[in-house]
């Protein structure tokens, strides 16, 4: 169904999505602590941590917490909130709110009960890492936190060997060389890549190498702080030398890698693999098949 929302007019009644620094509070931005004095309350992901931020700006509007444990719950209080007149700012512990934090949920909540949903610019770590690292910036792929276990990562990644655009991952620094290492598998180890560490932090640091470097890097050294991994996309002559040099048996692994991953039916993954590859479906199926003309 078609719906349009006017942003600002309405009776008060509006959820505004209020980025917070990723580590500098002087990139907390004049409308932002305006929309935090002026509403009603804070919905905050934890609200030890924004407290924080409320003290250093001045700001005592009451804050109720938001977060992936209790957002069952909370979500319809916070809506009936707003359906009451109320005013509501959603905010993360650090930049966008919905980018690998909390909020998808309360969103699509508002925008089911017709309520106005207003985001605020701001700071936000994949964009901010990606202008400054080197790497090509359009277009790119965010895709934020991998799965931890190396299985599930690895079928993660697997889909993403082929983007050409520079990717943008999330990583804890604990896990980060073993991520670094799966990458090596999937992706190859002459993709350049950048590690940025602290980003707008006083120990804000940017490693930039090839996937293999960084994986040895990141095995030797200790690494500390919140991390950005990029990496970039694969190129077009990385694509030909694919294509090129794959064997009618590396065909078939990479169809029954689909299969066995994604749980997909075999013409499925035939049909997925020739739209990766640049073939006929009918070439692939022959492959597979062992099908000789």
């Amino acid at each position: 169904m078609l719906t349009k929302q006017k942003s600002y007019h309405h009776n008060g009644a509006c959820l505004y999505l209020v980025p917070t620094p990723i580590g500098n509070l002087l990139d907390m931005t004049q409308r932002a602590i305006d929309i935090l004095k002026q509403v009603d309350l804070i919905a905050s992901e934890d609200t030890r941590n924004t407290q924080k931020l409320l003290n250093h700006f001045e700001i005592s509007t009451p804050q109720k917490s938001l977060h992936e444990h209790n957002y069952k719950e909370r979500v319809p209080q916070l809506v009936d909130c707003l359906l009451a007149g109320q005013s509501i700012a959603q905010v993360s512990d650090a930049g966008m709110p919905s980018i690998s934090d909390p909020g998808h949920e309360l969103v699509q909540a508002c925008i089911a009960a017709d309520i106005p949903v207003v985001a605020l610019p701001g700071p936000t770590a994949g964009l901010t890492a990606l202008i400054a690292s080197g790497l090509s910036a359009q277009p790119n792929y965010f895709h934020g936190f991998l799965p931890r276990k190396k299985k599930e990562q690895v079928a993660a990644l697997t889909p993403l060997a082929q983007l050409s655009a520079s990717m943008i991952f999330y990583e804890s620094p604990y896990r980060l060389a073993s991520t670094l290492a799966n990458m090596v598998k999937v992706f190859g180890e002459n993709r350049q890549a950048v590690i940025c560490r602290e980003l707008t932090k006083i120990h804000e640091e940017f490693i930039r190498g090839t996937l293999l470097e960084l994986a040895q890097y990141a095995k030797d050294n200790e690494i500390k702080g919140e991390c950005c991994l990029l990496v970039s996309g694969q190129s077009i002559e990385e694509q030909s030398a694919e294509v090129v040099a794959l064997t009618e048996e590396q065909i078939r692994q990479k169809v029954a890698d689909r299969i066995e991953i994604y749980g997909e039916k075999p013409n499925t993954a035939i049909k997925e693999v020739a739209k990766a590859l640049g073939y006929k479906k009918q070439a692939i199926y022959q492959i597979y098949h062992e099908i000789h003309s």
